[in-house]
């Protein structure tokens, strides 16, 4: 409770706190003296753009290995704050540019595309559109970069032409603009509140109050003065803005101990090594957060993980399919955290009504993770690794092909663990037994060609089983006990 009474009065204070501040210069016109400094005001803006700019370009690729849309929409977001406002500092009356109301324009215009990307991050990741961007994710930010850079040489070499743009005077444009920015900052906050409340993720906090200092921004540009003491604020507060969203995304994403070090390990070629730099502070609260609840699943999603990964390795998927199968394979149970305990942990046979309990976990981790940015693939591998060749699986039923590869090659991993770890009610299997049911389970439970992967590999690299075996210690005492 204590979480969702400061989620909720935090970024209340945050945005109004500002505005308050800024109201309270206005009314004394004695303390709300002007300060107009057009060369620092240029190099104010310019440094911090620059910086910021560097920033969200770090961020993005961070974003894009990470293979998380969520970080590279906020990336967009804070490198349209730095290149726009870059411009508001070229555009500063009095020292490179002197053209009307550019200043403000380009102000308005920095806050505008900012929380509309900002928005985007806030969509789940399986809806239409974020799917389609997804595919582009790629491009996204050399494109974006490209089309600052030309509203930059276009600014600069016909500024008066800019001018158009009425975004800077006190038209409908302008206010359509500060309405459509005040929905956007008011949904997202809601829609990162909300998933703050369930899963109480640094990165969601952050955001919320990151986006409340835009609110209060909004309202200093449309009610200040130039060159006042009061107006300097805003400028202020977005620095800030990005400042909050750069610690929530360090908390949450890089914990190889500094910045610097986490890139590096993200850039490893090693699709293994980046099984452990894909564990972010947040995938490893989820697998913590599973692991408490069922004593079952301790090892049971990274060893799920491994084996996946090398059995992707076996079928020669691609790297970023690699890196999608790691990660939807170290949260793949991770909807069991909906499940009551008195369920997860039963020790007998489960009844019908639990049964389907329990074969809603899936599709409880698809919704949670699409609010976390998950991609695609590592969302099939979460709602789709219990469905079966012959259609007869769950929580959608589909047959053959229908069913995401990297979810059947999943599901022979987790199969594979599942029967050569101990549970309450049975012993685990030997390595044969279970190659024997899983070889049996071919065009039935698996897909053929993940089988016939999974054998050639059982045969090629016995060291492979052998290594994750004496990774855990109920495989370590099973394999005593079969020689």
């Amino acid at each position: 409770m204590q979480v969702k009474r400061t989620a909720v009065i935090g970024p209340i204070l945050a945005a109004v706190l500002p505005v308050v501040l800024f109201e309270w210069f206005r009314s004394d016109a004695a303390a709300d003296v002007a300060l107009k400094a057009p060369q620092g005001h240029f190099y104010f803006v310019t440094a911090v753009a620059a910086l910021a700019t560097i920033v969200a370009i770090a961020v993005g690729i961070a974003g894009h290995r990470l293979r998380n849309i969520k970080v590279g929409f906020m990336a967009l977001g804070y490198l349209s704050l730095a290149g726009i406002f870059l411009l508001h500092g070229l555009t500063t009356p009095g020292f490179v540019i002197h053209t009307g109301n550019l200043p403000a324009m380009f102000a308005q215009l920095s806050i505008l595309l900012t929380s509309l990307w900002l928005c985007l991050s806030a969509v789940s990741s399986d809806h239409g559109l974020i799917r389609r961007l997804s595919r582009w994710r790629e491009w996204l930010i050399p494109v974006w970069l490209l089309l600052l850079g030309g509203l930059a040489a276009f600014t600069l070499r016909m500024p008066h032409d800019m001018t158009m743009i009425p975004l800077g005077g006190d038209g409908p444009y302008k206010w359509a603009a500060v309405t459509l920015t005040c929905a956007a900052c008011l949904w997202t906050m809601y829609r990162y509140w909300q998933s703050y409340r369930h899963a109480g993720f640094p990165l969601q906090r952050a955001i919320v109050y990151s986006v409340s200092l835009i609110l209060a921004a909004q309202y200093i540009i449309v009610a200040g003065t130039m060159w006042r003491l009061s107006w300097w604020l805003y400028h202020l507060l977005l620095l800030a803005s990005m400042l909050v969203m750069l610690v929530g995304l360090i908390r949450q994403y890089f914990s190889q101990g500094s910045f610097s070090s986490s890139l590096r390990v993200l850039f490893q070629a090693d699709p293994r090594a980046w099984l452990e730099a894909c564990k972010t502070p947040s995938v490893k609260a989820l697998i913590m957060a599973t692991e408490a609840r069922d004593a079952y699943t301790a090892g049971h999603n990274n060893r799920v993980a491994l084996y996946a990964l090398r059995l992707g390795e076996e079928m020669q998927l691609s790297k970023d399919e690699l890196r999608a199968i790691a990660q939807g394979g170290v949260v793949h149970d991770v909807g069991k955290l909906r499940v009551p305990d008195a369920i997860l942990n039963k020790a007998g046979k489960l009844t019908a009504e639990e049964r389907l309990v329990i074969e809603r976990h899936p599709v409880s981790g698809y919704d949670m993770c699409k609010q976390l940015g998950f991609l695609a693939d590592e969302l099939s591998v979460i709602r789709s690794h219990h469905e079966k060749w012959d259609g007869t699986g769950y929580p959608d039923r589909l047959k053959g092909e229908e069913i995401p590869l990297l979810a059947r090659i999943t599901a022979v991993a987790d199969v594979y663990d599942a029967l050569t770890s101990s549970r309450s009610y049975r012993q685990a299997m030997s390595h044969e037994e279970a190659m024997a049911i899983i070889a049996g389970g071919s065009g039935v439970h698996f897909c053929p060609a993940s089988v016939r992967a999974w054998q050639r590999l059982a045969a090629e690299d016995a060291g492979f089983f052998a290594e994750i075996a004496a990774s855990s210690r109920t495989l370590r005492l099973v394999r005593k006990e079969a020689q």
